[in-house]
């Protein structure tokens, strides 16, 4: 059976099951890296609405505020577009550098902040316009938002950190502590920073006040991506290097442990209610769900090829998969993989969404 067949039997197959939507008026959208457009996507009837040109390739998009503002970022020409969520129109498009890494929105709602060029950028969300900016030594590699405190943590190329007070927006204190930086993360209190060191396959831990290392864990893999379950109590880690997950005890500096999760295992999410981990695995075209309480691996769902990103909707109700090479959205249900006599879990439906589709947001209509 080809692909096209098999979309529109999976789907006709989802029709026949019993009703079951992402809550009233929610939209997925999607970035379309190879398309040069972002995809919104009906999640009550999980169509395809339409397609926004945006004339460059986006390789981020969040959601800022009460979750109907959109803002994508296109790196190669640094700028943001901004999208409302209801009417599917772009409402400001503004470049902010020559080219930009990476955006995060602010825990206020009403900021974004973006690392372009060697410059760390504050800027309002209803305008886009830069209300400050910060010159850093070394292009950064990546940044993180602490939930807790007013601080940013930025992590160069070379593996030299910068802690940014936002509220003096100045810098606080920098350090070199790895030649080859991973992600980089707050913990939910804001008093650590998790650092991946994938030269060396550690995570370090650092007190975020002062850059002094705490703890230093060896792990089984290089740690490629970062993920919490929704309470901070729990941590994941995959990367190269092994077929699982590491788990970690954050609040207690401490590891938990691994589990097998599949081919290669790569970006993750996580739901509540039940405390599930997806975890995608880009090169069986598979997602494995592990039981975050027990630590075993609960099912595994057939995605298709390329399975680079994953996001789960705001009630829990449904995983969203990106397949890169087939342009397709894969949908899972939560509900469908507990109480389950074989790890075999169905797919729910998929929707076509565009060229090389790389990051989605979930946002109110």
């Amino acid at each position: 059976m080809d692909r096209r067949r098999f979309i529109f039997f999976a789907s006709a197959l989802a029709a026949c099951r019993p009703s079951r939507r992402a809550g009233p008026g929610h939209v997925a959208i999607v970035a379309n890296y190879e398309g040069r457009a972002l995809a919104a996507v009906d999640l009550r009837l999980f169509t395809l609405m339409r397609h926004i040109p945006l004339g460059a390739r986006p390789a981020a998009v969040v959601v800022l505020g009460e979750g109907r503002q959109v803002v994508a970022l296109t790196p190669e020409n640094g700028t943001l577009h901004r999208l409302d969520a209801s009417t599917l129109s772009l409402e400001t498009r503004r470049q902010v550098a020559g080219f930009a890494s990476s955006l995060r929105p602010g825990p206020d709602g009403r900021s974004i902040f973006v690392l372009a060029d060697a410059w760390f950028i504050r800027l309002d969300a209803a305008s886009l316009r830069p209300d400050w900016q910060l010159g850093i030594r070394e292009p950064g590699a990546s940044f993180a938002l602490s939930p807790a405190t007013p601080h940013a943590v930025i992590a160069g190329h070379t593996g030299r950190l910068t802690l940014v007070d936002l509220a003096e927006r100045r810098f606080v204190w920098q350090r070199r502590v790895t030649e080859q930086p991973g992600p980089v993360r707050f913990l939910k209190n804001g008093k650590l920073l998790l650092v991946g060191d994938r030269k060396r396959r550690r995570l370090l831990i650092l007190e975020a006040a002062s850059g002094e290392c705490v703890v230093e864990l060896a792990l089984a893999v290089e740690p490629e991506n970062f993920c919490f379950k929704q309470d901070g109590g729990q941590m994941f880690i995959t990367g190269p290097g092994s077929d699982a997950v590491v788990i970690v005890y954050p609040f207690q500096t401490q590891l938990a442990g691994t589990v097998l999760a599949g081919r290669s295992p790569g970006p993750m999410a996580v739901s509540a209610r039940p405390d599930l981990l997806f975890v995608a695995n880009s090169q069986s075209g598979e997602v494995t769900v592990v039981d975050i309480r027990k630590h075993q691996v609960r099912a595994v769902v057939s995605v298709g090829p390329r399975a680079d990103a994953l996001a789960v909707t705001p009630d829990n109700n449904f995983v969203l998969v990106l397949n890169r090479e087939s342009g397709d959205m894969a949908v899972l249900r939560v509900d469908a993989m507990g109480n389950r006599r074989t790890k075999a879990a169905p797919l729910f439906t998929i929707v076509p969404v565009g060229s090389g589709p790389v990051d989605v947001a979930v946002a109110r209509v």
